[in-house]
């Protein structure tokens, strides 16, 4: 996504959702125009091919955008490109829902549903209004009629989607799946295998047939998978990580009725800043080794319970790493994550330990690497 936002431009704000368009459509707006030159018709005719596709892709993406709505996944931006489009969404538990296989079922439906739908529509239109036109003469795509490239142009696109290739909305319903047997770093290299193989394919009989658009949309999925591929392996790398993965397991609480000499005392003996703090063995709090000086600077002795920050997020050993930082800054983010196993505090994130753990990591995964 970050990749192929690079290579995009912003063209407006519609009810508070960025919308941008890769310049891919640049690229097709010359080829449109070219192949209107090529076919003896005015540019203008090419220049309407292309806004037919940018309506395709245009009519997926606002389906796409109400049954986000009526899911309640908030929206960020749609970035659009020639194959449909990519969404972001404005929370973390948007995109955390947005991710779940149920979830990408039903959303990498709508966009083939409200393509093929529209074609069959305009096919209807057409036939009802202009019978004479026939839908079926070759070629389908063509400047030279636009009311034919209309209807297939849609057809086109949403058959194009059910292909499990990756990004299309086919192959992240491929990707859900084979994740449930496989794993998530399996299926992201599969997807994206398969998704190369079927852009491949597409090129080789758009070559064959002949038709320059199975080739260009070919080109389109093959530079789409490769780009989606070196995205998502990096992410996966990173949701591969969970909090047992990089937590203190050795680490020192406060008692919620501690004086802050002695606790100011215990702080001494240990490079921890941040301290949870508990009363009996329940979690209450935590406070700062700062926050304990402060204090005693500003009224002298007193207790823990008195300074002590009461609002904080957990997390349990097997959360991912990364779904868990994006969810305490969506918050008002917080010094210290008490990890939980249970009733039972069996670990701490904080964020002078988490950059020493994660650069540990990174120089273990480069050492398995190389053996």
């Amino acid at each position: 996504m970050i990749a192929m936002r690079g290579w995009s431009f912003p063209i407006g704000r519609f009810l508070g959702v960025d919308v941008r368009i890769h310049t891919f459509f640049m690229l097709l707006l010359g080829i449109a125009i070219s192949y209107a030159s090529m076919s003896g018709v005015s540019s203008g005719r090419g220049f309407g091919l292309w806004l037919l596709l940018l309506l395709a892709v245009a009519v997926r993406e606002i389906a796409r955008a109400i049954a986000a709505a009526w899911f309640d996944l908030e929206l960020r931006s749609v970035l659009l490109l020639p194959t449909g489009g990519l969404l972001s969404y404005a929370t973390p538990e948007a995109t955390e829902q947005a991710t779940t296989p149920g979830m990408q079922k039903r959303m990498a439906s709508i966009g083939p549903i409200a393509n093929i739908g529209f074609g069959l529509m305009l096919a209807a239109m057409v036939m009802t209004i202009a019978p004479e036109i026939n839908l079926l003469e070759r070629p389908w795509i063509s400047p030279t009629h636009l009311l034919r490239a209309a209807v297939w142009i849609n057809l086109l696109l949403g058959a194009v989607n059910l292909l499990p290739a990756s990004p299309l909305d086919g192959g992240r319903v491929f990707r859900g799946e084979f994740a449930k047997a496989h794993g998530a770093l399996k299926s992201t290299r599969a997807a994206a295998g398969l998704g190369q193989a079927i852009a491949l394919g597409l090129i080789v009989a758009g070559l064959l047939v002949p038709n320059m658009w199975l080739v260009m949309l070919g080109a389109f999925v093959m530079i789409g998978a490769h780009m989606e591929d070196q995205g998502l392996l990096l992410q996966t790398d990173a949701d591969a990580v969970r909090m047992r993965d990089v937590m203190l397991t050795q680490f020192s609480m406060l008692s919620a009725s501690d004086t802050l000499e002695d606790a100011l005392q215990r702080s001494v003996h240990t490079l921890q800043d941040v301290f949870p703090v508990v009363r009996g063995s329940n979690l209450v709090g935590a406070v700062s080794r700062q926050g304990i000086v402060e204090a005693l600077q500003a009224d002298g002795n007193g207790y823990v319970q008195g300074v002590m920050t009461r609002t904080f997020q957990t997390a349990q050993p097997d959360d991912s790493l990364v779904k868990t930082l994006r969810r305490i800054m969506a918050g008002q983010g917080t010094q210290i994550v008490p990890v939980l196993e249970g009733d039972r505090i069996v670990g701490i994130i904080t964020p002078q330990n988490l950059a020493h753990s994660m650069g540990m990591l990174n120089q273990r995964r480069k050492l398995r690497q190389q053996e």
